[in-house]
């Protein structure tokens, strides 16, 4: 009972967070977005030249360095990898490119449902059709194998990196691109930013908050640990968006999302899937990122290139909706997930799993 009041009461708090980032300047239903937000951050590094996407947010660093400092100073951090790298980088891109199609990770999928944008709920029977089939492959035996341990400074490199992306960002650096007008130009003051992102990374490195591990657990081992998470966000957001006058509720004029409701579902379903055989969502492999998860550091590059590439070959949606070029990547994400699914399997975890599923 305890640790789910202390799921919930995370859960609410990173709601609450998502809607203050708002109030303080971030785009509408886009308080706290891990895919919107590396996508700006690939801008601002030049990876990308959409001028309206260009900026390095402190959101996205605060949660690496809060969950770094928790996870330090309680004994947590621990450098570790080597866990199929290339493959988690494939999947990672894949999974941003999924997530550009709908135009959010799944904390601004819920986000965007609190604030009233019913395309969401596409995006949310996506996801779930995504973690399902993830799931019947982690039956099947799906692994990308154990991981191994590293050494210490490894694990701090991330963390160190992003203090130097956050002076930089401070200082106004012109080795940074910053946008001018659209979404890149709309944020928190820098420190405001910076303490959301990091109460944020400190919640979720304590409750091991997950989008997509809350209905995987749900539906495998029946637990509801996490789900009640994933609720609470929903909750506090809408009470939040209510409050402040945010809350517009329909399909049509949603900021910086489309109504396409196929690609929204195509797009969350690559995202779901994705996040199941990584072991977590975008969101999660920020936090395991700076408790030392060198694999997760491997799948975050994958991302940021994801979001580069979709920008400059034209992948990415649009509030105008999807493009060719967008649905042929996914189409294309989907095949190569159920190749990397299909090919990554070991019989005899199949077993173990058949065995522990019996026996839950």
């Amino acid at each position: 009972m305890k640790e789910k009041r202390g799921i919930i009461l995370g859960g609410a708090l990173i709601g609450i967070l998502s809607v203050a980032a708002v109030y303080f300047g971030n785009p509408k239903n886009m308080g706290i977005c891990i895919a919107c937000f590396i996508r700006d951050t690939a801008g601002a590094l030049s990876l990308h030249g959409a001028d309206t996407l260009q900026y390095v947010r402190p959101e996205i660093l605060g949660m690496v360095l809060g969950a770094f400092i928790i996870a330090y100073f309680k004994k947590e951090f621990s450098s570790k990898g080597g866990s199929s790298p290339f493959l988690r980088f494939l999947i990672g891109f894949a999974v941003m490119i999924g997530a550009l199609m709908f135009l959010g990770c799944p904390t601004r999928m819920v986000l965007r449902l609190a604030g009233g944008d019913f395309n969401a709920l596409f995006g949310i029977a996506g996801f779930t059709v995504g973690i399902v089939i993830g799931i019947f492959f982690l039956n099947k035996g799906f692994t990308l194998k154990r991981n191994y341990k590293q050494t210490q400074f490894e694990g701090f490199l991330f963390p160190i990196i992003n203090v130097i992306l956050l002076a930089l960002v401070a200082s106004g650096s012109v080795l940074l691109l910053f946008s001018a007008k659209g979404p890149g130009s709309m944020h928190a003051p820098v420190l405001i930013s910076l303490a959301l992102g990091a109460a944020a990374g400190i919640v979720c490195q304590r409750t091991r908050l997950c989008m997509a591990g809350g209905i995987r657990d749900l539906l495998l081992f029946k637990d509801s640990y996490l789900m009640w998470g994933f609720i609470s966000i929903t909750v506090a957001a809408f009470l939040g968006n209510l409050v402040l006058g945010f809350f517009s509720p329909g399909f049509a004029n949603q900021p910086v999302a489309h109504t396409d409701g196929l690609w929204n579902f195509l797009g969350m379903t690559v995202v779901g899937w994705g996040s199941i055989l990584l072991g977590g969502c975008p969101m999660r492999q920020l936090i395991l990122s700076g408790e030392g998860n060198v694999d997760s550091v491997v799948t975050i590059m994958g991302m940021l290139l994801g979001a580069a590439f979709a920008h400059n070959f034209k992948l990415a949606s649009s509030p105008a909706g999807p493009t060719p070029n967008g649905q042929i990547a996914v189409l294309l994400c989907l095949v190569f997930l159920a190749a990397v699914s299909f090919l990554s399997r070991d019989s005899k975890l199949s077993m173990k799993m058949k065995g522990e599923v019996s026996v839950g």
